[in-house]
């Protein structure tokens, strides 16, 4: 079972709630347990009485937050199997991450939340899976299998080119500003289209609707492993 805030003894939802709204305002690095229980109504020695230090508390919000968004993905992947077309499924990747700012910091190498969380050895091999990069490395020989992506280049050059394109795509979405005055009215239409001319067949005909379910099939297997192999890692309170 997914362990949630609603699924958590209520001082350590509190607990966990307080972690993460101090660690998006101020850095993970330089919030204290005892900021944090201050905040959450607690004493210091509650904290420790769920997560043995600042680190497993850390990992326990992140955690959370990625197997929310991982979740998130696989159903929209179960409900409507045609979004595993990457024009459909950039998109709604990255509005998902946007809404998941743990998930987004944790996938572009937040260097403050990565440094926190490369103090539990056990957890690293774990969450360099739930990187973009790996993602798209993962994920692309499942698409190219079922006939959704061209096979014209190496399956390393799409994916590091996909990587490449996604992560400016979310930087550029989760800093608007930044654009100056290069924004649009529907970045959704602008990243399909650039995703599909990237990636996808020219001018072939639509993929059987069996090999479209496959795909899905095969992508939602992908996104639950990770999901599964961050939940190894969670203990709920």
């Amino acid at each position: 079972m997914t362990p949630t805030l609603e699924q958590d003894a209520p001082k350590a939802a509190r607990i966990l709630r307080a972690a993460r709204e101090l660690g998006l305002r101020h850095g993970f690095r330089k919030v204290t347990i005892a900021e944090i229980a201050r905040a959450a109504g607690v004493g210091k020695g509650t904290v420790y009485l769920y997560w043995p230090s600042k680190e497993s508390l850390v990992l326990g919000v992140c955690g959370r937050e990625i197997v929310s968004w991982l979740d998130q993905v696989i159903d929209r992947l179960a409900e409507e199997p045609d979004c595993v077309h990457l024009r459909r499924l950039a998109p709604m990747i990255l509005n998902s991450t946007l809404g998941h700012p743990l998930t987004r910091r944790m996938m572009t190498g937040d260097a403050d939340l990565a440094h926190v969380l490369a103090q539990r050895d056990e957890a690293r091999e774990v969450l360099e899976r739930t990187k973009a990069g790996a993602m798209c490395h993962a994920v692309m020989p499942v698409l190219r299998e079922h006939g959704l992506v061209r096979d014209d280049e190496p399956p390393e050059i799409q994916s590091y080119a996909l990587h490449a394109v996604l992560y400016g795509f979310l930087m550029t979405l989760a800093d608007p500003a930044a654009a100056g005055p290069l924004s649009v009215d529907d970045p959704d239409l602008i990243i399909s289209q650039v995703i599909g001319r990237l990636v996808e067949p020219d001018d072939a005909p639509d993929p059987d609707p069996a090999a479209v379910a496959a795909a899905a099939r095969g992508t939602r297997d992908v996104f639950a492993g990770i999901r599964d192999a961050v939940l190894g890692l969670l203990v709920a309170p």
